[in-house]
């Protein structure tokens, strides 16, 4: 294969609700962690664990401008896009680096705005995305 590809694709939480930054020019950038969930159970013990990874989801312009009015902490969300990681100097001249999720498409699975209007949330985009009894929210 002679090409790439950079392409994720998760459904998971907000571990917050999304900070927005505008700029002069009319545009948008909106940010939010999002968590999803590994279930398993241990063989010698029975118990089941729970391992929750942290991503930083980036929406911009118009798709932000829609995640700020719907989406809140804990909603449940689809997001398709990929990733890209920045290199950025901290105040004591070290380099950082963040890995960011810079989102193509989502669906709102669950909204609490939602909910409160009675409108019905969307349906999964997969079937894996059925199994909310293994996320600890």
């Amino acid at each position: 294969m002679s090409g790439s590809l950079n392409k994720v694709m998760l459904i998971g939480h907000l571990g917050d609700d999304l900070k927005m930054h505008y700029f002069e020019g009319g545009g948008s950038i909106g940010r939010f962690p999002l968590a999803t969930n590994e279930t398993y159970t241990k063989k010698a013990t029975g118990e089941k664990v729970t391992n929750t990874d942290w991503h930083n989801v980036v929406v911009r312009n118009k798709a932000a401008e829609i995640c700020e009015k719907y989406l809140s902490k804990g909603d449940r969300i689809y997001v398709e896009g990929k990733i890209k990681t920045r290199k950025w100097q901290a105040e004591d001249g070290t380099d950082r680096y963040s890995t960011e999720v810079i989102v193509d498409d989502f669906t709102f699975l669950t909204t609490k705005k939602n909910s409160s209007e009675g409108i019905p949330p969307s349906q999964p985009p997969t079937q894996e995305s059925s199994k909310e009894e293994d996320l600890p929210f």
